[in-house]
C-alpha cells in the first residue's frame, strides 16, 4: 500500500500563510530546495486543494522557471511526473496535464487510491490534510519549521483532531529551517 504524505511549510506558531494570506515567507533556499525535491521523488500522485493546485502549476504552465536553473529544473520535472487529483467546488478545467477534478474530498477513494497506487501520494494544504487526518489516512506528516512567527491566518495542522505522533526524522539547515518527519499512531 502507498503512503499518504502531508508536507507543509509551517511557521514556528503553527501557521502556513501570514496575515495577508502569503507564503513568501518560506522561500527555501538551495539546500531546502534540493531536499524538498528529493522528498517529492517518491510521489506518483499530489492531492491538492484548488488555491495550492493553482499556486503549484506554474511548475509545468510556465517554462521560464524551470529554465531559471538546474534546482528549478529538476523540481519541475519532478512535479510535472506526478498526476494531480484537485478537490474544487470552483475550478471549471485543470490547468495541466495527467490532472483530474474532484468536487469533494472522498475519503473512501483516497484510501482505494493508496491501496492500488504504485508510488506515495501527497496531500498538500492545511484544510484538504485536515481532512486526510480526520479520516486516518495520512501515513506520514513532515513539517518544515522556518524561524518565523505569524500571529495566526491558516493552522498547518487540524485543530479539531487528535494525532498521536511518532518523531521519524530531524533536520536542521543552515537557514534555520527545521524538518520535522512524523508517523501518527
Amino acid at each position: 500500500m502507498a503512503k499518504l504524505i502531508y508536507a507543509s511549510n509551517v511557521s514556528l506558531d503553527g501557521y502556513t500563510e501570514d496575515e495577508r494570506g502569503a507564503f513568501d515567507w518560506a522561500a527555501p533556499d538551495d539546500e531546502v530546495f534540493v531536499f524538498i525535491t528529493d522528498l517529492l521523488r517518491s510521489v506518483g500522485t499530489y492531492l491538492y486543494g484548488r488555491r495550492l493546485y493553482e499556486t503549484m502549476a506554474v511548475w509545468e504552465t510556465d517554462s521560464t522557471l524551470g529554465a531559471q536553473s538546474d534546482l528549478m529544473s529538476d523540481f519541475a520535472n519532478v512535479w510535472k511526473a506526478a498526476g494531480k487529483i484537485v478537490y474544487s467546488t470552483t475550478l471549471a478545467a485543470a490547468l495541466t496535464a495527467n490532472t483530474r477534478l474532484e468536487r469533494h474530498f472522498d475519503p473512501g477513494a483516497v484510501h482505494d487510491l493508496k491501496a492500488t497506487a504504485t508510488s506515495d501520494l501527497i496531500v498538500g494544504g492545511p484544510n484538504l490534510a485536515a481532512q486526510a487526518f480526520k479520516a486516518r489516512l495520512v501515513d506520514e506528516c513532515h513539517l518544515f519549521v522556518w524561524p518565523a512567527v505569524l500571529g495566526g491566518r491558516k493552522p498547518a495542522l487540524p485543530t479539531d483532531t487528535r494525532a498521536d505522533l511518532e518523531l521519524l526524522d530531524e533536520r536542521r539547515f543552515r537557514n534555520g529551517v527545521v524538518h520535522l518527519a512524523y508517523r501518527p499512531l
